[in-house]
């Protein structure tokens, strides 16, 4: 029987510690994205990224990285994929606040894994809660742009690890719905859906990551916002995911982030 979900992952920001002034050196942001289709509406993210191509002018099989683009690109994409059918799950980790970085400097990625658990918690809540018995058998495929350097059969180890450990540990991923050997990696320039993850991100990275003139982007997320996974109303802990401290806190040292805790 066919999965029931895509969901495709990819990230903004960078995983070092290295902070120096007017916001050079390492990003003091590290945002990990999913953007979740059923299954049956996958071809919708093909679509999507045609007419944002022939919008922005773009060569019919270019493959689009929102770094790259100028902003009055960027605000066109994101707002079609905020009125798309499909939900987005983020998670926003704020390395300046972590109390124990160097629990994150002694194994490669390991910043990242976490991240990916944070992310896959929710992304599986998502699946789970709006499942259907007649489409497909409840399960996601998970495919992440593929990171040249890094072993993505130690990230499914990794996952079935703490599947095997979820007894024993404060983990909350649904494993009904992620099956770690349906985690792959691809290219960015291969598959739609990963574009559309890479504007998610990076959209979410340039709200909240403060340059070095000292200003944001918000107007991204306020495009995006629709997409956002919601419980009950909720988006922060659940579409927009701030780790190590809930956005409340955050805002205190970062005033901008009130706009994400306001949900609009």
């Amino acid at each position: 029987m066919p999965v029931s979900f895509t969901v495709y992952v990819d990230e903004s920001g960078d995983e070092g510690f290295v902070f120096l002034p007017e916001e050079k050196g390492s990003s003091r942001w590290l945002v990990l994205s999913a953007a979740v289709f059923r299954k049956d509406n996958d071809l919708d993210a093909v679509r999507l990224m045609r007419e944002v191509r022939v919008r922005l002018g773009k060569e019919a099989k270019k493959a689009l990285h929102f770094r790259e683009l100028k902003h009055e690109h960027r605000v066109p994409y994101v707002r079609a994929i905020g009125e798309a059918s499909l939900r987005t799950v983020s998670v926003l980790i704020h390395k300046p606040s972590i109390k124990e970085p160097e629990r994150f400097q002694t194994e490669k990625y390991r910043l990242y894994r976490y991240a990916t658990r944070l992310l896959l918690e929710r992304v599986s809540w998502l699946c789970r809660d709006h499942r259907r018995a007649d489409e497909g058998d409840g399960t996601a495929e998970i495919i992440f742009s593929n990171r040249s350097a890094m072993s993505y059969d130690d990230l499914r180890g990794y996952l079935s690890y703490l599947r095997d450990k979820s007894e024993l540990k404060d983990i909350r991923i649904d494993w009904s719905v992620v099956i770690p050997e349906q985690v792959r990696a691809v290219n960015h320039d291969q598959l739609a859906g990963l574009q559309i993850a890479d504007a998610v991100a990076s959209g979410l990275f340039f709200a909240v990551n403060v340059n070095q003139y000292g200003e944001v982007e918000n107007r991204y997320f306020n495009l995006l916002a629709p997409t956002c996974y919601r419980r009950q109303k909720a988006v922060v802990g659940y579409g927009l995911k701030f780790w190590p401290e809930d956005v409340e806190s955050l805002s205190e040292e970062l005033p901008h982030l009130a706009i994400f805790h306001s949900g609009k």
